[in-house]
């Protein structure tokens, strides 16, 4: 097990780099769930048996030919460890359970996540920075096709993929794309478009899935539904949507600019001398500054911070990798301290990068 590489740096491989939207789609996440026909499903297996799916889907992606995968099992990681392949969207909360005997797969570059003995046995997860909800979808369906060639799926004609939960039974298929909504927010119209989401059968949570708030007005959009759907239904279905949402927000920004333009430069203004000067800053204050900043940057008005910063910022708050980087346990006021301080060392630094270059 080398779990190191994943810790070291705080911005995770779809992080590093942008794609179409970047500038409201952050990221595209598919996640596929597959079970193994002859074993009972994880929340009703026992120990031996799901060391024996752990083996059998570890032994078929490893031997597989395909190279840069590292194996951890979920046990042998420690505690804060773990809560940071949470923060980074590397692993799913249920996961760390040691209790589940589960276990993950990474690729080199983050992008592949294989969850095993999480709800389902298997949780294939791609994530792709901005809008690619097409070529991540195509990524994970041929890391699929690879098990499926050597795994017996436990999969039915008429209802498909037979899963641990119903909703996801069919095509086991959860497409999703991480947005950065904060006109929507601000002029309160996120609240009559949610309710007009789910009517058209799409779920909306916070960055960190079911059960999540939407901290700096970041909302993960995603089908509710599998069953009876095709997979190429779903994803033009999730695309419609998003498209949508972008035009909404795209053109709440413009009535912000033209209408009440002071006001917003104030805001952003307000929030970015927060971050880089305040000796407090609680988790929610944090994600908020961070949101303002990066819609300042997004609509050019503020100039001198790069947004790859943001990227890294947003793991830097978070209460796990705050720990692992203080290499101590931090309660809660200890907590914004320590954040304040690395905000203000993390810009800090980067202003004077960009004034040696100049010089």
């Amino acid at each position: 097990m080398s779990i190191d590489k994943f810790m070291k740096g705080s911005v995770a491989g779809w992080m590093k780099s942008s794609g179409e939207h970047a500038d409201i789609v952050m990221s595209t996440r598919i996640r596929l769930a597959r079970n193994l026909r002859g074993h009972l499903f994880p929340i009703a297996s026992n120990p031996e048996d799901a060391k024996k799916v752990d083996e059998s889907v570890t032994n078929a992606l490893l031997n597989s030919g395909e190279k840069g995968y590292e194996y951890m099992r979920m046990s042998e990681v420690p505690l804060l460890d773990r809560q940071i392949l949470v923060e980074k969207h590397l692993v799913s909360p249920q996961l760390t359970d040691p209790k589940r005997n589960g276990a993950v797969i990474l690729s080199a570059d983050e992008t592949i996540s294989l969850m095993i003995n999480e709800e389902d046995h298997i949780r294939i997860q791609c994530i792709y920075p901005g809008f690619q909800l097409e070529n991540a979808y195509e990524h994970a369906d041929s890391v699929d096709n690879e098990l499926e060639d050597r795994l017996p799926y436990a999969f039915d004609e008429e209802f498909g993929y037979l899963t641990s939960c119903p909703s996801n039974t069919g095509t086991g298929l959860r497409a999703s794309v991480m947005m950065h909504l904060p006109a929507l927010t601000i002029t309160k119209q996120i609240d009559r478009i949610i309710p007009a989401i789910t009517r058209l059968g799409m779920v909306v949570r916070g960055s960190y899935g079911e059960g999540s708030e939407a901290l700096g007005n970041i909302y993960q959009i995603s089908n509710q539904t599998t069953l009876g759907k095709a997979e190429k239904e779903i994803l033009a279905d999730l695309k419609n949507v998003a498209l949508r949402l972008i035009a909404h927000e795209r053109r709440s920004r413009e009535v912000l600019l033209s209408k009440s333009r002071v006001a917003l430069e104030n805001k952003l203004f307000r929030s970015l001398g927060i971050i880089k000067y305040a000796r407090l800053l609680p988790t929610g204050e944090a994600a908020r500054c961070l949101s303002d900043v990066r819609l300042g940057i997004d609509l050019d008005i503020i100039k001198d911070i790069d947004m790859s910063i943001l990227n890294e910022l947003m793991i830097f708050m978070q209460p796990g990798y705050l720990q692992h980087y203080a290499k101590t346990d931090l309660t809660a006021e200890e907590r914004d301290i320590f954040r304040a301080d690395l905000f203000r060392e993390r810009l800090r630094v980067k202003h004077v990068e960009k004034e040696d270059t100049e010089e």
